[in-house]
């Protein structure tokens, strides 16, 4: 298992545009991946778990993966978001 926080750079937060990117990037891999945000932990390859996390722009998550391509999954999500999530 590996995880890192990051802080949500993008002024929208995770609004639908930007969390769809963020699970379309978790489904390219094969870990089990997962962020938590305050109290609560969504999974990273569902839209709807995204979203009900209501993150905003200058919020700190961390991004838990576990698998066997857990590094590379930590590594492009971390960029995916510190690169605006496709915004």
């Amino acid at each position: 298992m590996v995880s890192k926080k990051v802080t949500v750079k993008n002024i929208t937060g995770l609004h639908l545009k930007p969390a769809a990117f963020f699970c379309k990037e978790a489904m390219k891999f094969k870990s089990l991946i997962t962020f938590t945000f305050e109290h609560t932990t969504a999974n990273a390859k569902s839209v709807l778990s995204v979203l009900g996390a209501c993150v905003k722009c200058g919020d700190e998550i961390e991004i838990v993966c576990e698998g066997a391509d857990e590094k590379e999954a930590l590594d492009a999500l971390i960029k995916a978001v510190e690169d605006g999530l496709g915004e």
